[in-house]
């Protein structure tokens, strides 16, 4: 499987795309290719568009992580997961609640597919626990005895022993994966980023990209500080500030 690591702060940067239109996509990915590492196409924007979104950002030059959170049948997301090869995507994720065979079937058929027809398989991530979750929803509706640090944990240990290479989970659980784990291998994406200026709205676990790096993260979903900025470039940059000034001091 394919291990995208990062080689550039820029490259760090996952732009989230949550608009509605084919328009707003073109005029983003033209203006942003250069500055951000990925794009990503999450439900807002399939549901509006479908897939030719990616077909869109592709052609204009940007990489696509595709936020499908697939949870499902093995069968149905391996076999969902392998036209997703087709579309040419980077990254797309999977939940990890899905459980093993879910999540080591879909492996199976995208690597066979891959080899088969000669094409780089996409980097697969596991969901771990929504950003938007809290403790007490966790315990008190899902019913889970356990700390949000411990059952993230366990979902993590899952997604390694079922094949894949990294998992989608906030960067407050971050330190603690990176720590029991002691792999630089592994994969670790981020949503609810929210650089020091920016408000949280809906997120609840959330950190700044500079504490978001200093905990082991390797890639940082960000999307309205800087889609809704009034200088989308500038607003970029001091991400890229904020995220350099992390990778530069030690911790």
């Amino acid at each position: 499987m394919t291990i995208k690591r990062p080689k550039s702060s820029k490259d760090r940067i996952v732009l989230a795309l949550d608009v509605d239109t084919i328009d707003e996509v073109e005029e983003i990915v033209k203006e942003l290719k250069d500055y951000v590492g990925f794009f990503k196409v999450g439900l807002q924007l399939v549901t509006s568009t479908g897939f030719s979104s990616i077909d869109i950002i592709r052609n204009n030059g940007g990489k696509v992580f595709l936020d499908s959170k697939f949870h499902d049948i093995p069968n149905t997301v391996a076999k969902a997961s392998v036209n997703l090869l087709r579309k040419g995507v980077d990254f797309f994720n999977v939940h990890i609640q899905g459980g093993s065979k879910m999540i080591s079937s879909t492996v199976k058929l995208t690597r066979e597919f891959a080899k088969r027809n000669n094409i780089e398989q996409p980097t697969i991530l596991g969901v771990t626990l929504l950003s938007s979750f809290g403790q007490k929803t966790l315990t008190e509706e899902l019913n889970v005895n356990l700390n949000i640090d411990q059952y993230v944990a366990n979902l993590t240990r899952i997604a390694v022993n079922s094949g894949i290479n990294g998992v989608v989970a906030s960067s407050i659980e971050a330190k603690e994966i990176r720590k029991t784990l002691n792999n630089d291998d592994f994969i670790i994406m981020c949503p609810a980023v929210r650089p020091t200026w920016s408000c949280v709205n809906d997120q609840i676990r959330v950190l700044t990209p500079k504490t978001a790096i200093n905990y082991g993260v390797d890639y940082l979903i960000i999307g309205r500080p800087i889609i809704c900025a009034e200088n989308r470039i500038a607003a970029i940059n001091l991400i890229i500030d904020e995220i350099e000034d992390a990778l530069n001091v030690e911790i």
